[in-house]
């Protein structure tokens, strides 16, 4: 008996052909899966038809499209305990590369028949679901320059531009975090709450990488004193990003926290997963296990049993068969 899923495809995302990537995606998944095919509109919307699949009874959700279908998808989903596939197809491609995730229509459709699954984190911002992060300042006012026409002609480097805009006016605002167990207050340019981020996600890179599953939300906060700082800092944390390592600059702090809410003066823009959702203040809590994904099946790594090379005065002598006297 075939499985069933339900397809949530977004036919205006990127810049492919959209009639020949669903046309792939089929040929790939109905062989083995039966498809309920959902087409979004301007009118209804990833998560509006991801809550009537979650009505009918569907058993999985796929969704393909862009970050923005495929966050509105995920945050349908957030406990719910419904596995849910992701095919990208858009400019960034951010979701895929934060959890993971293949980001080509071939190698999506592979891991979705392989029916693995891993259950990571989730959150919620002031009540709207939230799978990849909150940006505060400097990344929400990048993420509203770079409009969607130079999106889909520039891709990546929109946002890149959209930053280089801002660098000239840094503007910076007195922020006031607080956590179940302190108060934290600064002056800033930049605040981003994560629950998963790829590398590109620059501001969103203080700690030593991003654990989706831990149950916490990771903070940083980006506090350069001028336009050369503003730089430095950029580079340092992308560096850091790739590195898998820590920030070490006095101008980038960073924590961690299951619930948080964040305050400014003066007010200031709020990116949700892409999206400008609004002004500060901000209320944000960790979904522990929140969503289920489908995700590639991972080889488990030899154990190595054995390395004594490289001690020092090392002797290793045969011992007799018969084992301990």
């Amino acid at each position: 008996m075939k499985r069933s899923a339900c397809l949530i495809f977004n036919p205006v995302a990127g810049q492919s052909d959209a009639d020949q990537d669903l046309a792939q995606i089929r040929s790939i998944l109905e062989p083995e899966i039966d498809l309920d095919i959902q087409l979004t509109t301007p009118e209804i919307d990833a998560s509006e038809l991801a809550d009537q699949a979650i009505a009918r009874g569907a058993s999985t959700i796929i969704a393909s499209g862009g970050d923005g279908t495929l966050s509105a998808t995920a945050g349908a989903l957030i406990g719910k305990d419904i596995p849910l596939g992701i095919i990208s197809r858009g400019t960034a491609n951010a979701f895929a590369t934060a959890l993971g995730l293949p980001d080509t229509i071939e190698a999506a459709c592979q891991t979705i028949l392989g029916g693995a699954t891993r259950v990571v984190d989730a959150a919620y911002c002031n009540g709207l679901p939230m799978v990849l992060l909150a940006g505060i300042g400097f990344e929400a006012e990048t993420v509203e320059k770079a409009d969607r026409e130079s999106k889909s002609r520039l891709g990546m480097l929109a946002y890149i531009l959209g930053g280089i805009q801002l660098l000239g006016e840094m503007p910076k605002f007195e922020v006031e975090i607080e956590t179940e167990d302190k108060v934290v207050k600064v002056t800033a340019a930049a605040v981003t709450i994560a629950n998963a981020a790829p590398p590109t996600s620059i501001l969103a890179q203080g700690p030593a990488g991003i654990i989706v599953d831990d149950g916490l939300l990771d903070v940083t906060v980006v506090a350069p004193l001028n336009i050369t700082g503003a730089i430095a800092a950029s580079y340092h944390l992308l560096r850091t990003a790739l590195a898998g390592s820590a920030v070490e600059r006095d101008d980038i702090g960073y924590l961690r926290a299951s619930r948080l809410q964040v305050r400014t003066d003066p007010p200031q823009k709020v990116v949700l997963d892409g999206e400008i959702i609004g002004t500060t203040p901000v209320d944000i809590e960790c979904v522990p296990g929140g969503l289920t994904l489908l995700v590639p099946k991972v080889e488990q790594e030899p154990v190595v049993a054995e390395k004594l090379e490289g001690l020092p005065n090392l002797t290793v002598e045969a011992k007799p068969t018969e084992g301990f006297e």
